[in-house]
């Protein structure tokens, strides 16, 4: 069997298409050369371990160091019991050393307990070892509260006997960068910019996402390998909805190589890649499931929910939320504020609204018009009545309060129109609005296949501001402009104290933007 896209667990050259791992980390053999303590960080699946694999062996085949990495998940159960982790450390960096290192490389007797054991069995080999010792310590945030703490101190206190009577470089791998440790410990997570538990830390680096070219790389690897063309629209689709996030990347090729089943003589075009993205929300894969249940914690909420409204966060300075957001991979890696990628985009605002489209008794087939069209006046109405009827019940138990509305909205328009046409939605600090774009297929008159696109974009009117009808008038207008269309709608959502209650305030009427167009408001 040839290689294929992998998304589980660390890629292996011989059976598996990836992007060179040593290419991911640039910076880390200078680091190593300066007997730097660093740290290496990324959300989970971008190919980290991976990398630090990779790392650790190319090191030791140089002939210069001794390098390993290991992992220290197994000191997970052990929560604040920190001789137990530590002894679940110290023995699987003896078991790692026994299959990754030859006989003469590997750890010397050592210390089998005491109150140091792994500060005591890192001098222990440091001393005997040959050349300098290189540890990399994958998953060290499984590590929590003392045994984290443990951990630390001990990597601390030999730090200064480095290189001849302690590892030479040390590096931390983990979610996130180690200003989040003291968190992890125990510590004040409003007060990370104090001093850290690791302040012998050198440098932090970050693997970051496939680039536009390595996608195309790594999607060429499958081309070479199988003559199945990859198209360039394709490609650069896959890169847009990912943002190069490499499990996305791998998961969507793997959809359509494997689960699609695209025949090898068939090229892969945009409408597999969008097939795919489709099949991959639905599934709710567990990397996509790991995300979304982050979502209900108040750090996650504190960055995200300013997004998906399109107000302004209050961020202050030492702002560690937004840092561990990003960590996490939510959202992107650098300002402004916005969620990572697409796909993201769609997984958050489905899991957010997934109770409204589980009470969305519509049935999606009775909005599509005889030639084939989607009804969007008989959206507007039912949607109208659905809120009158439900909308006070469903925002009220939603955790994202500021975007309720909204929510309900979205959840409504893609439980009747998911499965025949798309919804996507763009939003963002600052902007004051969502917009949200309607696409759906139909055959024309003469059997030609069509798209009919509509463009929605919601308002929120609150306490203290004025009537944003005017301003929302001109900001559709604008996307309008962008999208060569010649009438929308616009959403007010009334969420004022003072508001009418929910049955007198939602209906509505017709207006024409700034610049003419017909546009269809529904107040709510």
């Amino acid at each position: 069997m040839g290689r294929w896209f992998n998304t589980a667990g660390p890629c292996l050259p011989e059976y598996h298409y990836m992007i060179p791992a040593l290419r991911r980390l640039p910076e880390a053999p200078r680091l190593v050369s300066q007997l730097g303590y660093f740290v290496v960080h990324a959300p989970r699946q971008t190919g980290k371990t991976t990398a630090v694999r990779a790392l650790g062996d190319d090191l030791t085949a140089s002939g210069e160091y001794v390098s390993m990495a290991f992992t220290c998940e197994i000191g997970r159960a052990a929560g604040d019991d920190y001789h137990a982790a530590i002894q679940g450390v110290v023995q699987e960096i003896r078991s790692r050393a026994e299959v990754a290192l030859p006989p003469e490389l590997r750890p010397p007797p050592w210390p089998q307990d005491g109150e140091n054991l792994l500060k005591e069995a890192l001098a222990a080999w440091a001393r005997a070892c040959p050349r300098p010792l290189v540890l990399f310590f994958d998953e060290i945030d499984a590590l929590r509260g003392q045994s984290l703490i443990s951990v630390l101190s001990q990597l601390r206190a030999g730090y200064n006997e480095r290189p001849a009577d302690f590892p030479a470089s040390v590096v931390l791998c983990g979610l996130r960068d180690v200003r989040d440790y003291k968190a992890a410990a125990g510590g004040d997570p409003r007060r990370l910019g104090t001093a850290s538990p690791f302040n012998i830390k050198l440098k932090s680096l970050r693997v970051g996402d496939f680039t536009a070219a390595e996608v195309a790389e790594l999607y060429g690897q499958h081309t070479a390998d199988t003559g199945q063309e990859f198209t360039a629209d394709a490609v650069a689709r896959a890169f847009e909805l990912t943002g190069g996030q490499p499990w996305l990347v791998n998961a969507l090729a793997k959809e359509i190589v494997e689960e699609i089943s695209v025949p090898t003589a068939e090229p892969i075009t945009v409408e597999h890649v969008e097939a795919a993205k489709e099949r991959l929300i639905l599934a709710r894969a567990t990397h996509l499931d790991s995300l979304a249940a982050r979502l209900a914690e108040p750090r996650v909420r504190r960055v995200i929910e300013p997004v998906l409204a399109g107000t302004l966060a209050q961020l202050e300075p030492y702002d560690d939320d937004t840092r561990y957001v990003r960590d996490l991979g939510l959202v992107a890696s650098s300002p402004p504020v916005r969620i990572a990628n697409p796909i993201y985009h769609e997984v958050i605002v489905r899991v957010l609204g997934s109770a409204v489209e589980e009470n969305v008794l519509a049935d999606p087939r009775s909005f599509v018009l005889p030639d084939g069209r989607f009804d969007i006046d008989l959206l507007l109405r039912e949607f109208a009545a659905f809120w009158r009827e439900n909308g006070e019940l469903l925002t009220a138990g939603m955790i994202y309060h500021e975007v309720a509305p909204q929510l309900v909205l979205m959840g409504y328009l893609q439980r009747v129109v998911n499965g025949g046409g798309t919804v996507t939605r763009e939003y963002g600090l600052g902007r004051g609005r969502i917009d949200l774009l309607i696409e759906w297929p139909y055959r024309t008159a003469d059997g030609k296949r069509s798209w009919q696109r509509e463009a929605i974009e919601l308002k929120v009117w609150r306490t203290g501001e004025p009537d944003p009808l005017d301003r929302g008038l001109a900001q559709l207008d604008g996307y309008l402009d962008r999208l060569g269309l010649d009438h929308g709608v616009l959403v007010v959502f009334d969420r004022r104290a003072e508001a009418a209650p929910i049955t007198d305030r939602t209906g509505f009427a017709e207006h024409h933007s700034p610049a003419g167009r017909p546009v269809t408001l529904l107040r709510g």
